[in-house]
């Protein structure tokens, strides 16, 4: 099957909501419905592709996620017909928007259920799932090879997903980090400021290096939510930081905005991605000389005879001449 193309990373994603103990398919068809419906029209190929993923993720998720999906395609004017039969719409070739499904009359309409309890705050941490190091990596990388528009939709839908965040920075380190960010960010010392992010957030230099250095500008607004640094003084860190970027009134503007929108839950579960892809990294580069390499090399070495005198075996008499 080839690859979606609005949403380049989904079959990653396929793959990471298959893992055991990881059920990401309510988010994965909320973003792939709302990529879809971003745009004004598709070609067959791409409404073929949208088909197949859509029909076997509609069926596996709950009825809150379903409700959502079928109320974004109940408005939109190209919904596919075979999606639309499997949401009980009513396509119509005399209405440019799909009619829902006409309601029961109310002596035979099914009986209400009764509204779910909202699970308490420790319920909520119990039933976060840890993500795999694989899995991590997986999402990492397709957050930095999404355009912006894309990444937004992701951090969106994060917040709204079972995985475990990272947990909150200590106060007493994160201010004395937002006070050393400031500063570094204001005197444009990119430097000192990557190094501090990386300390801060726990990630190894080469992260947080992709973290400052992300054209987007998404991740660091992550990295910098995280830390729980105000609005005020990240439109600061934008302008200053690099000013080549920090003179682009729409790109402060948009990131503004996003960093306003973004929930704190959402940026630390991308900071556990990144700190899992590491990990994921670290595994890859050392598994063949930590396990099997080792043991390998040892079956295949070719044993050495060994001597069939040893040495010191046999007394052999000294001989000399007798002085005299």
């Amino acid at each position: 099957m080839t690859t979606f193309t609005p949403f380049p990373g989904y079959d990653g994603l396929m793959s990471l909501s298959r893992r055991e103990g990881v059920d990401i398919r309510p988010t994965l068809l909320r973003v792939l419905t709302d990529l879809y419906v971003q745009s004004p029209s598709h070609t067959d190929e791409e409404e073929r592709q949208f088909v197949e993923l859509t029909s076997r993720l509609i069926d596996e998720v709950d009825d809150a996620t379903r409700a959502v999906v079928r109320a974004r395609l109940s408005i939109y004017p190209h919904t596919p017909r075979a999606i639309a039969l499997r949401l009980s719409l009513s396509p119509s070739t005399d209405q440019r928007v799909p009619l829902a499904a006409p309601i029961p009359p109310a002596d035979t309409a099914a009986p209400a259920r009764p509204a779910p309890r909202i699970p308490t705050e420790a319920e909520q941490r119990a039933s976060s799932l840890s993500m795999q190091p694989e899995d991590a990596a997986q999402l990492s990388e397709m957050f930095f090879s999404a355009s912006s528009q894309e990444r937004t939709q992701i951090l969106y839908n994060l917040a709204e997903t079972p995985l475990r965040p990272a947990a909150r920075i200590h106060p007493p380190r994160a201010m004395r980090a937002i006070e050393v960010l400031h500063m570094a960010a204001y005197v444009s010392d990119v430097e000192n400021f990557t190094a501090e992010l990386g300390d801060a957030l726990l990630l190894t230099a080469p992260t947080a290096e992709r973290v400052v250095f992300d054209e987007g500008g998404e991740a660091l607004a992550c990295a910098l939510k995280a830390l729980g640094i105000k609005s005020q003084v990240f439109e600061q860190v934008l302008m200053f930081l690099d000013p080549v970027k920090g003179s682009s009134v729409e790109w402060v503007y948009r990131l503004s905005r996003l960093y306003d929108r973004l929930s704190e839950r959402a940026a630390l579960i991308m900071l556990a991605a990144w700190r899992g892809a590491t990990v994921a990294s670290t595994r890859a580069k050392y598994r063949a000389a930590l396990y099997d390499d080792e043991r390998q090399r040892a079956r295949s070495a070719t044993p050495q005879a060994r001597p069939a005198v040893q040495p010191g075996a046999i007394w052999t008499p000294r001989t000399g001449t007798t002085r005299g």
